[in-house]
């Protein structure tokens, strides 16, 4: 969004808009800006969260899953969660073909990846991620 456009949005001027902005950043309130892309666009609109469980619980294991995670192109986000299962991931593939070659050549192979439950996505009425 331009700042014109944000200033008439908040009903503030364009110069104090872009002052409080600015003092944002400085601040680290913003961290940053990122482009959205149309996931048809990019043949990544396949969406899949899929939960995974270690069988082991040492630092060790944790830090190579995260490591594998960080080289797999379709693993856009990782979390380490509490629950049930240690890792949160969301997977962007092509279809279901490609999200079912990334489960088994690849976190499937992973050392230590005890169970992994996937969740297709068949919609998202609201998604605000930026």
């Amino acid at each position: 969004m331009s700042n014109q456009n944000l200033a008439e949005k908040v009903g503030l001027s364009p110069s104090a808009c872009l002052r409080r902005v600015q003092d944002l950043e400085k601040r680290g309130v913003i961290t940053g800006y990122r482009a959205q892309l149309n996931p048809a666009e990019t043949g990544r609109d396949y969406v899949v969260y899929v939960a995974v469980g270690l069988a082991e619980h040492s630092k060790e294991a944790q830090l190579g899953f995260e490591r594998a995670m960080g080289r797999a192109e379709e693993v856009t986000e990782c979390h380490n969660i509490a629950g049930a299962f240690e890792y949160l991931l969301r997977v962007e593939t092509a279809d279901l073909a490609s999200y079912k070659r990334f489960h088994t050549d690849h976190l499937g192979t992973v050392p230590h990846v005890r169970s992994i439950t996937s969740y297709m996505v068949m919609g998202s009425p609201k998604d605000t991620r930026s």
